[in-house]
């Protein structure tokens, strides 16, 4: 008598897509330091405005074939105000990071970014008026209290670009709510898909004069930056889409360490312990915010 294996139950069946989640969302964040130290390796010979440019001409190819699926008609939108908002925020957003990654620290300017969720709450009060939890605002606190502590700002000298790196973050945080706005009638995949062709064509223009020669052993370097940028993008999308942000979000804030180990690795950048302190606050503080906006 052949003895049957007994099929899985749904909690085995959930702790797998978990398991299976959080190692495509840290390696997805791993691609996303990956290509923050390929700008920051490529800045010395380039400047940023190019690589602004092939980072969008990247993700504009890999959506063409969604667009010749569906079809021209799914272009049609309403909210052509909203999609410009949200690309001129977005593409200021990029130029900004990219500039503060060429400038200073991989694990400073990829910190700082990481502020982007905790603003998120803050704009959608000011300018939605959505209701904001005590706990959230605790959870914001302690964010900016982590930074605090990373960034060290009583014992060591801090880069004016710090500040660019915290408008990155709140352009981001603010294009994000922009997103939330639109999303009642416009659907993922076209948002990022106008928001790409905007971003596309907007980081072109600067190179009518600002356009240098690109060395042949550059090539490669933005190819790889154009393939890590993509892969994070679509293990993102899939991490989100098999385990609720609740149980994985946090490996978000991974994204930090790997640039701290990418920057002490190929930059000589270093590393103190109260950068390690700071991280471990804002992984903290991004776990309560995550769990209050799932009881929310």
């Amino acid at each position: 008598m052949v003895e049957q294996t007994p099929a899985p139950t749904a909690v085995e069946t959930s702790n797998k897509a978990v398991i299976l989640a959080s190692l495509l969302l840290l390696s997805a964040e791993a691609s996303f330091a990956g290509v923050s130290a390929l700008v920051k390796h490529l800045s010395a010979t380039q400047n940023f405005e190019q690589l602004v440019f092939f980072r969008n001409v990247f993700a504009f190819l890999v959506l063409l074939p969604w667009l010749w699926r569906k079809g021209p008609g799914a272009l049609k939108t309403s909210r052509w105000k909203l999609h410009l908002v949200r690309g001129i925020a977005g593409i200021t957003a990029m130029y900004l990071f990219f500039y503060a990654i060429s400038t200073i620290p991989l694990a400073q300017a990829t910190l700082v970014l990481l502020l982007s969720p905790f603003l998120i709450p803050v704009i959608g009060w000011l300018w939605l008026k959505d209701y904001v939890s005590r706990q959230t605002w605790l959870a914001i606190l302690l964010g900016f209290i982590g930074v605090f502590i990373f960034l060290d700002p009583l014992g060591s000298s801090i880069s004016p670009v710090v500040g660019v790196a915290f408008i990155a973050a709140a352009l981001a945080a603010f294009t994000k709510t922009v997103i939330r706005k639109m999303s009642a009638t416009e659907s993922t995949s076209k948002i990022v898909f106008y928001f790409s062709g905007f971003a596309t064509i907007a980081s072109a223009i600067p190179l009518i004069w600002l356009w240098q020669s690109i060395p042949a052993e550059n090539w490669l370097g933005l190819g790889l930056m154009g393939l890590l940028a993509v892969y994070g993008q679509l293990a993102m999308t899939k991490a989100f889409s098999i385990a609720p942000a609740a149980k994985i979000g946090v490996f978000t804030y991974s994204s930090v360490i790997f640039a701290a180990v990418l920057g002490y690795w190929f930059f000589d950048e270093a590393v103190y312990w109260h950068m390690l302190w700071g991280t471990l606050v804002i992984i903290i503080a991004g776990y309560f915010a995550i769990r209050t906006r799932r009881k929310s």
